[in-house]
Formats: structure tokens, C-alpha cells, sequence
């Protein structure tokens, strides 16, 4: 009875398989479409056209294991997915992670997408910079935290200031203190949903890091230590070479006189061809100039001739323009756009390379969201940040023509309330169809993250699929190189320098591992080696 049972519903099936005219497969012709769909997406990714060598495969299997081990654990057993959640509550449990130790261990290329006052760590700069003479700090009417060298401070003001080494002192605790200075600076909380409701109240106290910053590490002694502390911080995250968004601002001394902004330049320049000289396997540092997307049309077209200057005096170091600051509140490219075409139309026309913050907006639309579409019009280099750029489908057809690179800063990006669950990022279908990518760190130093290290992990475990191995990490190292403000003859220099690293890092890396028995553990119970540091 049951076979006649099963041969009527086979034939039910291929009748009704008949009737609304769909092709009938087996289970393994199945299987070969669903295969078939699998390799064409697979053949799309990013990374997929690069071949891994032996030691690079054995390395790939193990990153790819130590990833599926911590997606199972969030899928099935329910644990936290540090990129879901926000990094201010993850970071140290992300610094467990197998993954990551092996990513920070990894020569990473080029951070291109960094800014100046937020690349040295805040760590440094409360306990070297605050511990020098003349240091002073006060509070200001709106309790804002104020900090300054002088020799003496100016009085009667609303702000009573006082040096740091006496209220260190006073305070009876140095290393209360130093915290108690931390938290006023730094834009990390314990609970960022309650404190920063909205995108505007992340960027205010963002905004103050900055005034409390600036007041420190413009004081020129400072300003030239920062710039190497930095470079070293960078180079012991294992990257190698770095691009930064730089204001040019005018240094002060202890008397308050100030420097112009091509005295900044050349102390810049100074401080990187000393830095290269003493570490030879450093590729080395470019200028992009910034202004604030907040000026007036006649500050922002000073700052281009002024850039247009520099980039003829110091083509070794000075590279573009940029214009930064919050996107939403902040004029837009098209706003600028006379400033913008000047030097395009000049008689001969002046090449000065954008490099474009654009689409930080979850603003679907509005003016500020079409600075995608000016940025590819007014040929940038590459763009920063780009979020919204999978909204705008003929703008994302101009990019892969135009092969213009996207700066992604996952961590940037999630603390400053453009998405929560990095797993919604924008830059997932970027990924998916193999764009030109780089991923970089914005301003590390405000939420305490490594100069690359940790966008890098979030980066490969959040915008890249489970299966996806050292091929991504590979790729994005060597198109920060590719697609960075150097000279052709630079970028081979540059990637001679950083393959030597990477090999050295497979070497290495491989035998601080039994290699045949993490391989072999994927299929026995016994538990995977860590990653030594």
C-alpha cells in the first residue's frame, strides 16, 4: 500500500511540475545549480582572484576555523558577537579573540583614511604630555574641559586656570586623576546607547575631544614628539605606511606666538624623513590638507591655493585636499563647487588630487547624502567613508569604472551612530562584489582602538562572509598600497617592503603553531593551539 502511495504522489508532483510549466530536477541536478549560484558569488568577492601559497593556505584554514568557532559560539550557543555590539563594550573581549591576535600580528599596508589629532593614543599623551611644565587645565562655564601650555596663563577669565601638576598633587591619587583626566577627554562610555541618543550627541562630545586635544598637542615641542609617537604606535600594529588628513594648524609657544601653516608642513616633513631614516622598513607618511566643511566659500578657496602651493613645493610629502568635519550639519561639496573647479580650470589646468569625505550620512536623498554624487563628478581620488554609497546604484557603476577606492572605518562608523550591528553595513555588498576597498581607522585615539588593528578584525569578521580566509586580509593590505597618494616608482618600493614583511609574517606565525594539528582538528575533539603573542 505505501508504494502505491509514493508512486501516486511522484506522479501528482510531475503533473503539477507540468501544469505550472517549471523544470522538474532531481535532487543532485539540484544540487549542481546550487553549487553553480555559490561559485559564480564566490568568483565575485573581494579578494577572489587572489592564489594563496602553501604557507598562506595553512594560515588561511586556521583563521577561517578560529572565525567559524566564534560565529558558532554567537549562532548557536547565543554569545555576544563583538560586532554587533557597540566597541566601547566589546574591545576587550575582542582582544581574546584568536582571530585577532593573528590579525594584529599581520603587516597591514597603509592606514589611508586617519586624521591628525586623534592618531596618538590618549594614553600618551595624559601621561607623557600632561606630566610636562606649563601644562595647564581649567573648566570652562559649560564645565568643558580646557588644556593649554603657557608660561602664564591669562586671568580673569572664565576659565581658572591652574597647572596640572598641582591639581594632580591635590588630588591625593595620581592615578584617579590621570582616569578622572581620561574620561573628560576620551568619547568612550560604559552605556553609548543611554549617553548618546543621537548621531548629534556622539559628534558634540566628539567635537570636545578635539578642543582638549588641540590645546596640547598644538604647543610645537609636543606637536613634534605626537607626530613620532604616532608614527611608532602605527609601526607596532604592523603597519607600514600611513596617509593622514592633516589641518596644518598654526603651532603655538609658550608666549603664544604662532607659526603659519607651511612651518607645519616642513616640521611634518622633518619629523617623517627622520622617522624613515631610523626605521628603514617603514614605507613612510603623506599630507592630505584639510579644511572644515563648516568655513566660508573664501576660507575654503585660501586653503586650496594654499594647497595648490604646497603640493608643487612638497610633492614628496603634501599629496591633496580634502574637506572634513560632521557631513549632515556641514555644507556640502556642491555648495563649494566654484572653490572645488578652480584648479581644473586654470590655464594649463592644476592636477590636485580630492580625496573626498562623502556618504557618512544615513540620510537617504538629501543634499547631504548626494555628496557621493559630487565627489565621483569632481573625480576624487578615493572617497572617505562612503557609507551610503550602496544606496545610489549609478553612482556605485561610476566607482567600479572610475576604479575609485572607498575608505571604509567600521569602528568610525558604528560609535558615531551610522549603524549599530556592523553585520548592516553599507560596505557588505561593497565586499560582495568586489569593489575597490581599503579599510582604515579614522581617528583611533578618540575610542581607544589600535592605530588598524581592530577596523581590521571588524572589517573581516563583520563585512566578509564566514568562509572568506586570508585572501581578504591579503587584499586589503596590498590595495592600501595600490590605491594610496604614492608615485607609482613609491608603490613599488612600497609593496617590495611590505612582501618581505608578509612572508616573514607566515613564516613566523606558522611555526608559533602545530600546524598539522589545527588542520587535523577538524576532525577530532581535541582543542585548538592559541595564538602566541
Amino acid at each position: 500500500m505505501w508504494r502505491v502511495y509514493r508512486t501516486f504522489g511522484a506522479v501528482c508532483l510531475y503533473v503539477l511540475c507540468l501544469l505550472i510549466h517549471c523544470e522538474c530536477l532531481s535532487p543532485t541536478e539540484y544540487d549542481k545549480q546550487r553549487q553553480s549560484v555559490i561559485k559564480a558569488e564566490q568568483s565575485r568577492r573581494f579578494g577572489s582572484s587572489n592564489v594563496l601559497n602553501e604557507g598562506e593556505k595553512k594560515l588561511s584554514q586556521i583563521l577561517v576555523e578560529a572565525k567559524q568557532r566564534e560565529y558558532n559560539s554567537s549562532r548557536v550557543n547565543g554569545t555576544i558577537f563583538p560586532p554587533s555590539v557597540s566597541f566601547f563594550q566589546t574591545k576587550k573581549l575582542i582582544e581574546k579573540s584568536q582571530v585577532f591576535k593573528i590579525i594584529q600580528r599581520m603587516p597591514k599596508g597603509g592606514a589611508l583614511h586617519t586624521h591628525d589629532s586623534s592618531i596618538t593614543s590618549l594614553d600618551w599623551l595624559i601621561k607623557n604630555v600632561t606630566y610636562r611644565p606649563n601644562c595647564y587645565m581649567c573648566f570652562d562655564q559649560n564645565k568643558q574641559l580646557q588644556m593649554h601650555f603657557y608660561s602664564t596663563p591669562p586671568q580673569n577669565t572664565d576659565c581658572k586656570w591652574q597647572t596640572v601638576k598641582s591639581m594632580r598633587a591635590r588630588s591625593g591619587n595620581i592615578d584617579l586623576f590621570d582616569s578622572y583626566l581620561l574620561s573628560n577627554i576620551s568619547i568612550v562610555v560604559d552605556n553609548p546607547q543611554d549617553v548618546y541618543v543621537t548621531v548629534n550627541d556622539v559628534w558634540k562630545k566628539f567635537g570636545s575631544y578635539f578642543v582638549v586635544v588641540n590645546g596640547l598637542f598644538l604647543y610645537e615641542p609636543v606637536f613634534r614628539d605626537y607626530l613620532v609617537e604616532a608614527l611608532t604606535q602605527f609601526k607596532a600594529d604592523n603597519v607600514q605606511y600611513l596617509e593622514i588628513r592633516a589641518l596644518l594648524p598654526r603651532l603655538y609657544d609658550l608666549n603664544g606666538t604662532e607659526s603659519d601653516p607651511e612651518y607645519t608642513l616642513q616640521l611634518y616633513r622633518d619629523v617623517i624623513k627622520r622617522f624613515q631614516k631610523d626605521n628603514p622598513d617603514f614605507i613612510g607618511c603623506k599630507l592630505i590638507q584639510s579644511a572644515i566643511r563648516f568655513s566660508p566659500l573664501k576660507s575654503v578657496m585660501s586653503s586650496l591655493k594654499q594647497a595648490i602651493t604646497f603640493i608643487r613645493k612638497y610633492p614628496d610629502v603634501f599629496r591633496g585636499f580634502d574637506l572634513v568635519g560632521q557631513e549632515g550639519p556641514g555644507h556640502t561639496l556642491y555648495y563649494y563647487l566654484a572653490d572645488l573647479l578652480y584648479p581644473s580650470q586654470q590655464s594649463p589646468p592644476i592636477n590636485m588630487p580630492y580625496f573626498f569625505h562623502a556618504g557618512e550620512t544615513d540620510w537617504e536623498g538629501s543634499q547631504v547624502d548626494l555628496n557621493l554624487i559630487d565627489a565621483v563628478l569632481l573625480n576624487s581620488t578615493r572617497i572617505g567613508h562612503g557609507f551610503a554609497l550602496y544606496k545610489h546604484p549609478e553612482v556605485m557603476k561610476m566607482i567600479k569604472e572610475k576604479d575609485i577606492a572607498i575608505e571604509v572605518n567600521p569602528i568610525s562608523n558604528q560609535v558615531l551612530k551610522l549603524v549599530d550591528d556592523l553585520r548592516d553595513h553599507g560596505a557588505v555588498s561593497l565586499f560582495a562584489d568586489n569593489f575597490p576597498l581599503v579599510v582604515s581607522s579614522d581617528d583611533p585615539a578618540a575610542w581607544g582602538a589600535l592605530p588598524l588593528s581592530h577596523d581590521f578584525y571588524m572589517a573581516y569578521m563583520a563585512l566578509v562572509g564566514e568562509d572568506d580566509g586570508l585572501e581578504v586580509l591579503k587584499q586589503l593590505a596590498m590595495n592600501s598600497i595600490q590605491y594610496s597618494a604614492m608615485t607609482k616608482d613609491e608603490k613599488l618600493g612600497a609593496i617590495s617592503k611590505w612582501e618581505n614583511a608578509w612572508n616573514h609574517f607566515i613564516l613566523e606565525i606558522l611555526k608559533s603553531l602545530d600546524t598539522f594539528w589545527v588542520v587535523q582538528n577538524s576532525v577530532s575533539n581535541k582543542s585548538h593551539p592559541t595564538v602566541p603573542k
